[in-house]
């Protein structure tokens, strides 16, 4: 691939390895050439079950998830993947643009969701808001619930709990603002930043935050403050 030298995007700093899993060629190829030129490391897999594969081989920041692949569907593809406890970020793309399609991807493990067609440009701006490491190593804790931002994995009465890079920004947020009340701008920008993310995806996601967190035990703690946000109810 030729450097890019007179292009002001490319940011050679960036470094972010990226797995695109794609069967379309020239969706691919234009996915691939737009984010090398910008600094990324890409690599591609055409199928769903050479990219599962590769995707538990192998360590990327993030991977980029066409649903209609061959082999492996990507809404299984991302199922079985978080079931391993594998939680790299995740940005689906698909033409299935309604909104019980964005909420099942949320519910099997998405970090993000894009429709195509969708602009080159908001592709690389939701990578990055996916991959952002401010506060990364920080380890937050209240009560007997603990999150170690740097391994994505909380912790409850001793259990520990994988997370994915969405549910542990939404959680850091909680213990940091604990006892006041995270609003949903500020899960919402946690998750998200200024791109993606709406309030039916951020329900979805403190939905599945809890499944991980609340419902193993007997006494809840992340609560709903109707139309404002949630915030952790832990005794300390």
């Amino acid at each position: 691939m030729p450097a890019h030298a007179a292009d002001p995007a490319v940011d050679p700093s960036n470094g972010l390895h990226v797995l695109v899993i794609e069967d379309q060629h020239d969706i691919a190829a234009n996915i691939w050439d737009f984010l090398e030129r910008r600094g990324y490391r890409v690599d591609h897999c055409a199928d769903g079950a050479t990219g599962l594969a590769r995707a538990t081989r192998e360590s990327f920041d993030a991977i980029v998830l066409d649903l209609g692949l061959p082999r492996l569907d990507g809404l299984d593809l991302c199922r079985q993947l978080r079931a391993s406890g594998n939680g790299v970020p995740v940005l689906m793309l698909t033409a299935r643009d309604t909104l019980d399609d964005k909420l099942r991807g949320y519910a099997e493990g998405a970090d993000d969701y894009m429709v195509k067609p969708f602009a080159m440009r908001e592709l690389d701006a939701r990578l990055r808001a996916l991959t952002r490491t401010a506060g990364h190593w920080q380890t937050l804790g209240v009560g007997g619930l603990h999150y170690d931002a740097n391994a994505m994995l909380a912790s409850r009465e001793g259990r520990r709990i994988a997370l994915t890079r969405i549910q542990g920004a939404l959680l850091a947020t909680l213990l940091r603002n604990h006892p006041n009340i995270s609003t949903h701008a500020m899960l919402l920008r946690a998750g998200w930043g200024d791109e993606g993310g709406d309030l039916a995806a951020l329900q979805t996601q403190v939905y599945e935050l809890r499944a991980l967190v609340d419902r193993p035990f007997p006494q809840p703690l992340i609560r709903t403050v109707r139309g404002i946000g949630y915030r952790l109810a832990v005794p300390t």
